[in-house]
């Protein structure tokens, strides 16, 4: 069973793991200042630099679309991951074995080693087949099943496909050659194991290697080529492993990730050659689900990469299918799962029920283009499906067909489209706009009374906030305030250099002094893990910080920890000069004194204005007065 990973490992992950190395595997990155450097953000597209990285602090944050964090939430965004898989990946990367709480363990149920081991030999089959469908002369027949599709082996190589040979043990014997063991060859799905000893998994077949998000190939599907293969399905899939789980698994991901992030889009085909045809028609964000229909596990997947938040502007998901009832069957099973994300779903289906791959080859790759462009929404074509059920042209035909699209019409999420959904629909059916309206209204007191005995399905699993959602109702600074500006500025310091302060700097300021809200929630943070103790990293530090901060305001901790400041940093020391630290912090304590005169003063002057008002408490408030008043004084003083 999945379970949480150990805090202290968490952290030890954070720590050895450096953050410079692992975004230099995806940015070029250049000095920029002391303790800093710079690139191209891989999060958005810019032709000027503003990307940071802090070593020493951990984190990372681009000044451009905002993204920030630590080295653990950029391979989460980058590869689309949740917290703990990217935790894992990191794990694996330093060859470090996690620990779990009681009673859990990894995702998918293998440890690091046994897992690099099953992808390492997936790795060596990967490239043992793609060499045989190359050079080859059994492969021909799997070259030419490629060049009669449009494929030649530029295609072949972009997405890795091979040739399992049809002796049987071929694969067998070149991975133990490599050491991989039986266990490791028959568990991992490559090999089966019978009465004469282990043999090849896939023979005789053009292979397709099955990738997981970040590019490891953890799993293959394989396409009959021999009408006397003794295996009569065409397609043959890994069966399920420790590292290969086909309700989670989304053909041609890695290839699309990117498009797919930049684009929110996502277009969902229905086979391997499907997806090559598009993506090399320009339809980048093309994926296929693996030998299983459509389901929650993918939409979760897609979810996370798409963004797919109520509170942004819908995402798109193009579904392909073919025009036969199976591909009509299979969009009204996609059509039940709509419920379950924000984003809008399409539906495209080529003339004469061509998939892409027959669509490229025969109209070429802009039909390809077109069939994406103009798919139709998914709703639309859920009702129309339904309706081809029905002979409209009789009265029985449309009373039924009314009754049969009225559910979907009910199930519409915005209530408020509904009245003009009424009005299209009644239009196809032949029917007074009264009578649909009619319809749609039985069909929820239907569903209304289902839900009241449980026996509705189970509402859609709710996403984790994201920051955007988080950060609701917390303003962004106004930096053009310089009380603002000055706040950012010592929380900077205090951040990327809290050896400078002390723990009676910190007592001295009030939260309350702290005109923006997101500056003072992050300053209630710092004070309350305290200054920088001898003993503790900043890593580790900034981590207890993060843990402090709320999720509202984490982006801004994060941007803060590596934004530089306006002021030439000592070169022996790499700190800023005291006396500007000391400066921003009166200027943030002048501000709250100031608030509490102002406060003060407008007491006074109520008091006064009222008869009754009692003189000795108005000249306690007066003396309170003086002496906020030499106090902000003193302060002035203590900075000239």
């Amino acid at each position: 069973m999945a379970g949480r990973i150990r805090a202290d490992d968490v952290q030890a992950v954070k720590e050895r793991s450096s953050i410079t190395d692992v975004v230099r595997e995806h940015v070029s990155l250049r000095p920029a200042g002391i303790g800093s450097m710079k690139g191209l953000c891989p999060f958005h597209d810019e032709k000027t630099p503003s990307f940071t990285v802090r070593e020493t602090v951990g984190a990372y944050h681009c000044f451009g679309c905002g993204e920030g964090g630590d080295v653990i939430s950029f391979v989460q965004k980058l590869d689309h991951l949740t917290f703990a898989e990217a935790v894992e990946r990191l794990a694996g990367k330093l060859g470090m074995e996690l620990r779990y709480e009681e009673g859990g363990g990894p995702r998918d149920g293998v440890g690091l080693g046994k897992r690099g081991r099953l992808l390492e030999a997936h790795r060596a089959a990967a490239e043992f087949y793609h060499e045989r469908l190359l050079g080859s002369p059994e492969a021909r027949i799997g070259r030419d099943f490629l060049r009669e599709r449009g494929f030649a082996s530029p295609e072949a190589k972009l997405f890795g496909i091979g040739y399992a040979p049809r002796g049987g043990e071929e694969l067998a014997r070149h991975l133990r050659g490599k050491g991989f063991t039986d266990d490791e060859l028959t568990i991992g799905g490559l090999c089966g194991k019978g009465s004469r000893g282990l043999y090849d998994r896939f023979r005789g077949r053009l292979v397709w290697p099955i990738r997981d998000i970040t590019g490891d190939t953890i799993g293959f599907g394989a396409r009959r080529l021999y009408d006397n293969d003794r295996i009569a399905a065409k397609y043959l899939n890994t069966t399920e492993t420790p590292i290969y789980k086909k309700s989670t698994v989304l053909y041609g991901l890695d290839l699309a990730k990117k498009s797919i992030r930049d684009e929110r889009l996502a277009v969902v085909v229905e086979g391997y050659t499907d997806v090559m045809a598009a993506h090399l028609s320009g339809v980048e964000e093309a994926v296929a689900t693996c030998g299983t229909a459509f389901g929650e596990d993918h939409i979760k997947v897609i979810r996370r990469i798409v963004r797919d938040e109520a509170d942004l502007a819908p995402a798109r998901i193009v579904f392909t299918f073919d025009g036969d009832a199976a591909g009509q069957k299979a969009a009204m099973k996609a059509y039940a799962q709509d419920d379950k994300w924000a984003s809008q779903s399409f539906v495209a289906v080529a003339k004469d029920g061509m998939d892409p791959c027959d669509l490229r080859l025969r109209e070429g790759d802009s039909a390809v283009r077109e069939l994406v462009a103009d798919a139709v929404p998914m709703f639309e074509f859920a009702v129309r499906t339904t309706l081809a059920r029905f002979d409209l042209d009789t009265a029985e035909g449309r009373v039924r067909g009314m009754g049969a699209v009225a559910p979907i019409i009910n199930s519409i999420r915005d209530s408020s489209l509904r009245p003009e959904y009424v009005r299209t629909v009644a239009g196809w059916v032949g029917v007074e706009v009264e009578q649909m309206r009619d319809a749609v209204t039985r069909a929820g007191r239907i569903q209304a009374r289902e839900e009241a005995k449980g026996e509705t399905r189970a509402n859609p699993e709710t996403p984790e906030p994201t920051v955007g959602e988080a950060a609701a109702g917390v303003p962004a600074p106004d930096l053009r305030d310089p009380i603002v500006m000055a706040e950012r500025q010592l929380l900077q310091s205090m951040l990327q250099h809290p050896s400078m302060f002390t723990p009676t700097d910190l007592d001295a300021v009030e939260p309350e002094g702290f005109v923006a809200p997101a500056h003072r929630a992050v300053f209630d943070a710092v004070r309350a893990v305290g200054p920088l103790t001898e003993g503790t990293t900043l890593a580790a530090w900034h981590a207890r910080i993060d843990e402090a901060t709320p999720l509202a305001v984490a982006p801004l901790v994060a941007e803060l920890s590596v934004a530089p400041l306006p002021v030439v940093h000592d070169p022996s020391t790499g700190l800023p000069p005291p006396h500007y630290t000391r400066s921003l912090l009166v200027r943030v304590r002048e501000v709250s004194i100031g608030r509490r005169i102002s406060d003060a003063m407008s007491q006074m002057r109520r008091m006064a204005a009222d008869p009754s008002a009692d003189p000795g408490a108005m000249r306690e408030l007066s003396l309170s007065l003086q002496t906020l008043e030499r106090e902000r004084a003193a302060l002035r003083e203590a900075v000239q």
